[in-house]
């Protein structure tokens, strides 16, 4: 990476703008269709990793844990910069700093990338590498709710409205960067005829040694047990809500105003129950199946025990 590209970050990105457009249908930035065809024209290398999930659906948590990973365990060395300047976001066009496409460019390899993008938006250069991929999934109701707290905070994003406002736009897929449905359906759909690690939140949640070792083994790489756990340290919630490097409080409030809620904010499963009514409740379940109907995809939207 080139440092030089990241000057006074923080300082810089005071204009924020939350302005949105589309490409073939799917709500994106503004700024991220202004530039659009420079990131669908991205050249993806052999030996990167690329992070892709819906938002809000554990993005950061499978960054810092794959970061640790490409570092031995080295925790200092992780601790280098934060996050979102470490793991370029392709799609992303934070003006005025440089676009994720400009940042990834600048970056040596081996690249550790993220996207939000669904499998069509996708550029095709990651497909004709064959890059490794590892998709992370989270049940919607509790996507929804995060979303709708992130939206709330991060000012780059249209505000959400109420609740019940919310749950309809989520609902519909009129949401950045679309629908639930279409992105997880998508990314399922096509995880074994391409390098595709599919993670379930909810799995990380239950046992985060467990899918820590999957992704471990899916990078081709082999840990002792004291690096392992180095790992599940570093990455748990409760260290990563207070680590400035994971949990964006080094971005100004003009950016994400963590004054409304934090960026990290509880990492549960089962937060919906918080916030859908009995009668939200009927209208989803009768349209998550419908949507889900012909997939062999399943979802907990209660933690077991």
């Amino acid at each position: 990476m080139n440092p030089e590209l990241f000057p006074k970050f923080s300082e810089e990105l005071e204009i924020v703008d939350n302005k949105m457009g589309e490409v073939q249908g799917v709500p994106l930035p503004e700024a991220t269709c202004e530039i659009w065809e420079q990131i669908y024209n991205f050249q993806a290398r052999e030996d990167d990793i690329l992070i892709s999930t819906y938002p809000k659906a554990g993005t950061t948590w499978m960054q810092e844990i794959v970061d640790l990973i490409m570092l031995d365990g080295d925790v200092k060395k992780s601790m280098r910069s934060p996050c979102f300047v470490k793991v370029p976001f392709i799609e992303l066009y934070p003006k005025p700093m440089p676009s994720g496409v400009q940042a990834a460019n600048a970056m040596e390899s081996p690249r550790l990338l993220k996207t939000h993008l669904p499998t069509q938006l996708l550029p095709p250069s990651f497909w004709e590498k064959n890059v490794k991929v590892i998709y992370v999934a989270r049940n919607m109701k509790d996507c929804m709710v995060s979303y709708f707290h992130f939206q709330r905070m991060n000012q780059a994003l249209p505000h959400p409205g109420t609740w019940n406002e919310y749950f309809s736009k989520f609902t519909a897929g009129n949401v950045p960067w679309g629908g639930w449905f279409d992105h997880v359906i998508g990314w399922w759909k096509i995880k074994d005829k391409h390098q595709i690690l599919f993670v379930f939140y909810e799995d990380i949640i239950e046992d985060s040694r467990r899918e820590i070792q999957k992704v471990v083994k899916f990078l081709g790489e082999d840990f002792s047990e004291d690096v392992v756990q180095k790992i599940l340290q570093h990455t748990s919630f409760k260290a990563m809500k207070s680590n400035p490097m994971a949990n964006f409080t080094s971005l100004p409030e003009s950016v994400f105003d963590q004054s409304v809620t934090s960026f990290m904010r509880k990492g549960v499963v089962g937060d919906w129950r918080n916030h859908f009514t009995v009668a939200q409740d009927e209208i989803f379940e009768k349209e998550y199946w419908r949507r889900m109907e012909g997939t062999n995809l399943t979802f907990r939207t209660q933690q077991l025990g």
